[in-house]
């Protein structure tokens, strides 16, 4: 029997093998982890889809697999009995008024007549819970990588049964099937992207080649996407963080005494959340199909990190709600397991607004591009001492520890006004922070 490789969902079609976690000769089981995938920017491990006997391993570590290739063979086992066979699709009855308010359930089609589509295309919140479903329904979405939160069950209380989990399948294979069909002559074909290419740079002197890594691709694209779709503007400031140092030389033993690290960058989350709750539009994304702002009540922080292998965002998910304490593990934690390359998709999803520090490396102000679909990115660089005129009715001049801070936000949904009172506010949270914010 082939075992081959699963649809991975979030529109990935391939990834490379980083681990092959089994042998020739082994006996596995359904659902055992057998290989370690690339894919994008997360390594994810790959269950069997069967148990049995492996007799062939057909792919190697560092090979680029597609979903659908083999990747080995067993003996001695079978594919688990899929759910029983679902009634043809009926209309969805209306939901009893008691029950929470449901999406509608996507009616079955034929792939001639799908029309337009309610259901598929309409976004929904993966931060609620899973909808009941049976364990057959369930293990149908994990087979093929569906999240459940995009159907509206029309059974009891929200259940999603088999008759709507079919009716959605029936559309979406309705929808690709549409997609593929040629089309008429009379319809202009989508454009070309244009690539200018390059001199022979060989004329000027030796030259080496070295091939894009599949992560140095995933940034390449996202970043050019980012920069050329968003209208960047860039609001520049300086905080004086001399007295925060201060507040961290006097707690940071003891945060270590409790397995926590507390770096300037915790100061940062807590002294953004605090902004953030004050201007909403910050935490906001454009949802350019409907021409709507999607203003989101959670706090998601995704902070930049610098690896050997390219540039992670890893996300603290309900950063607002958690103390300073809390945030330095955790943060740590992301760091560790980043550059270890042990971050999972689910680390690196969520995000609502990122934070991109280089001071650790050296860097002064910079233009951070801000993470699709997110509106706004702040950039900080490293602090230094500058003579600064403490007051102004005296002229009086001390040396402060300056640290420089800058703010890219995405114009369409946000005005400069809005970014300067937001610069400023995020500055008074930076004085804000003291001892009983910081205490265990």
């Amino acid at each position: 029997m082939d075992l081959k490789l699963p649809t991975l969902g979030e529109g990935a079609d391939s990834g490379t093998v980083v681990a092959i976690l089994v042998k020739e000769g082994d006996t596995i089981t359904k659902g055992q982890n057998i290989l370690e995938l690339e894919t994008g920017k997360a390594v994810s491990p790959i269950p069997a889809p069967a148990g049995g006997k492996i007799t062939r391993i057909t792919v190697a570590e560092g090979q680029k697999i597609s979903v659908g290739q083999v990747i080995a063979q067993v003996e001695g086992g079978a594919v688990d009995a899929a759910a029983p066979a679902a009634k043809p699709a009926v209309k969805a009855p209306a939901a009893p008024k008691a029950a929470a308010p449901v999406r509608k359930a996507v009616p079955a089609a034929p792939a001639e007549d799908v029309g337009e589509v309610e259901g598929i295309d309409e976004p929904f919140d993966d931060s609620t819970p899973l909808p009941p479903a049976s364990p057959s329904v369930r293990w149908l979405a994990d087979s093929l990588a569906i999240d459940l939160r995009a159907l509206a069950g029309t059974g009891h209380g929200g259940r999603v049964t088999t008759d709507d989990f079919k009716a959605y399948v029936q559309r979406l294979r309705g929808l690709a099937a549409q997609a593929l069909a040629p089309k008429p002559a009379s319809e202009a074909a989508a454009p070309v992207k244009k690539v200018t290419p390059l001199p022979d740079f060989k004329q000027f002197g030796p030259i080496l080649k070295k091939p894009m890594t599949n992560l140095r691709k995933v940034i390449a694209q996202r970043m050019a996407e980012n920069a050329s779709t968003i209208p960047h503007v860039t609001q520049f400031e300086s905080v004086d963080i001399t007295g925060l140092m201060e507040l961290r030389k006097r707690h940071a033993a003891a945060y270590e005494a409790k397995g926590g690290k507390l770096t300037l960058t915790c100061f940062v989350i807590k002294a953004l959340t605090n902004t953030l709750k004050k201007y909403p539009i910050f935490n906001s994304s454009v949802d350019e199909a409907n021409d709507e702002i999607i203003l989101k009540e959670y706090f998601n922080i995704g902070l930049a990190v610098d690896t050997d292998q390219g540039l992670f965002v890893p996300v603290i998910k309900d950063a607002d709600k958690k103390d300073l304490f809390t945030l330095s593990k955790e943060l740590n934690d992301l760091a560790i397991r980043t550059r270890e390359r042990k971050i999972t998709s689910a680390d690196l999803s969520g995000g609502t607004f990122t934070i991109s520090n280089q001071g650790a490396i050296g860097g002064g102000h910079y233009t951070p591009i801000i993470n699709k679909p997110e509106v706004a990115i702040l950039g900080v660089g490293k602090g230094s001492y500058q003579a600064v005129v403490t007051d102004a009715k005296t002229g009086k001049i001390e040396s402060r520890l300056m640290m420089p801070i800058a703010l890219s936000y995405d114009h369409r949904a946000i005005d400069g006004g809005d970014a300067v009172r937001f610069s400023q506010d995020l500055i008074a949270a930076f004085a804000a922070l003291n001892d009983e914010t910081v205490k265990l």
